[in-house]
């Protein structure tokens, strides 16, 4: 028998698996797809590390996690600076004095500023009620129409104006000629991909790929003492108090006899008459120089039961539901929930390496 049966091969699980056993623990890990990873997942194709589901860009402020990290790969000096395309027209990522310079031809903060806020007031907008009225408050009304709403209705597959202003309010705005996405201290792509990571940590482990938790639970929860699960926590408790709701995403990856097709690792289409939210150019993660490119259109879709759940959709209903399924896990004492599905939450994958060493310091530090 087995000390632990975790069930997902994506970072949490990996972490856990790993720091058990550096404890001596044994870990069983299963997971429904045929590979290990799961959405931090990369397969080389044409000698490019293809990031199989979206781009994934690691960034921290924690020196702690960036060095936990380190252990496993080697990172390089990526920094995140998408570009957005708005009917061919290109703009800078975050909003920054670059895209406040193309877009009204100002030169300096105190006019975009200034430009912003002649927007907001003539809008009439005080206290925004939804994510339209918030995204107008921050950035004025042309950045709005041209590289939020379109983009934004289509990656949530509803108007702007359903929308809760939350989702918006940590936009990044900048009045710097700065391109970089993030603020963090640390940020890089591991060399070799996310794949060799991952390997290093379930090194210690047994691996069952295309194991499906729910067609053999019984069995398998005898194979263990106790369970790290990291699936979704309302198909744990058999959907007892409602499903909850997801956005879902497709992606259309292509081999392009090519060396450079956009110039840039990611591009975000903005109109709305584009399906894709954005193309992903992985070999720009790398600095690659191969003679051929691989490319991943990005297309957000709506979520049903069976399709593979991305984004929790936090609004006030799933919320709710959400922690009725909480107090169940909480009294759960041989089970540990973890990573974002488990915890109907959106993270970055900082954010679960945390949570993970969160859970092992209260699983094996406090005994």
């Amino acid at each position: 028998m087995y000390d632990y049966l975790i069930v997902g091969a994506g970072l949490f699980g990996a972490v856990f698996a790993y720091e058990a056993g550096r404890r001596g623990k044994t870990c069983l890990v299963i997971d429904k797809r045929d590979h290990i990873g799961g959405n931090v997942y990369t397969e080389e194709i044409e000698g490019i590390q293809v990031h199989k589901y979206g781009a994934h860009i690691f960034h921290t402020n924690s020196q702690t996690i960036w060095d936990y990290v380190n252990r496993f790969a080697e990172f390089n000096r990526y920094t995140n600076s998408p570009i957005a395309n708005y009917k061919g027209e290109i703009y800078n990522l975050p909003f920054n004095m670059n895209t406040f310079n193309k877009l009204w031809g100002v030169a300096s903060p105190k006019e975009a500023r200034q430009k912003i806020e002649e927007q907001r007031l003539a809008a009439g907008i005080t206290e925004p009620q939804n994510l339209e009225e918030q995204a107008i408050s921050l950035v004025g009304t042309d950045i709005y129409e041209k590289l939020i709403k379109g983009y934004t209705e289509k990656q949530w597959g509803r108007s702007a104006r359903e929308l809760p202003a939350f989702i918006i309010k940590r936009l990044p705005v900048r009045f710097t000629y700065d391109n970089n996405y993030f603020n963090d201290r640390y940020q890089g792509i591991p060399v070799g991909g996310y794949r060799a990571i991952i390997e290093k940590m379930l090194a210690g482990a047994d691996i069952e790929l295309n194991v499906d938790f729910f067609a053999a639970r019984d069995e398998l929860m005898h194979r263990a003492k106790k369970i790290v699960y990291t699936g979704m926590i309302d198909q744990y408790y058999n959907y007892r108090y409602g499903v909850l709701e997801y956005r879902s995403l497709h992606f259309e990856t292509k081999v392009l006899d090519e060396s450079n097709f956009q110039g840039n690792a990611v591009v975000n289409y903005t109109d709305r008459e584009t399906p894709y939210t954005r193309i992903i150019e992985h070999k720009h993660f790398e600095f690659g120089t191969q003679d051929k490119t691989v490319i991943t259109e990005e297309y957000p879709k709506e979520w049903k039961p069976g399709d593979e759940p991305y984004y929790p959709i936090n609004n006030e209903k799933n919320n709710e539901i959400y922690q009725k399924y909480k107090a169940l896990a909480d009294a759960e004492r041989d089970v540990i929930f973890g990573g974002r599905l488990a915890t109907y939450k959106y993270y970055d994958m900082h954010q679960v390496i945390g949570a993970a060493l969160t859970a092992v310091e209260r699983e094996f530090e406090e005994k």
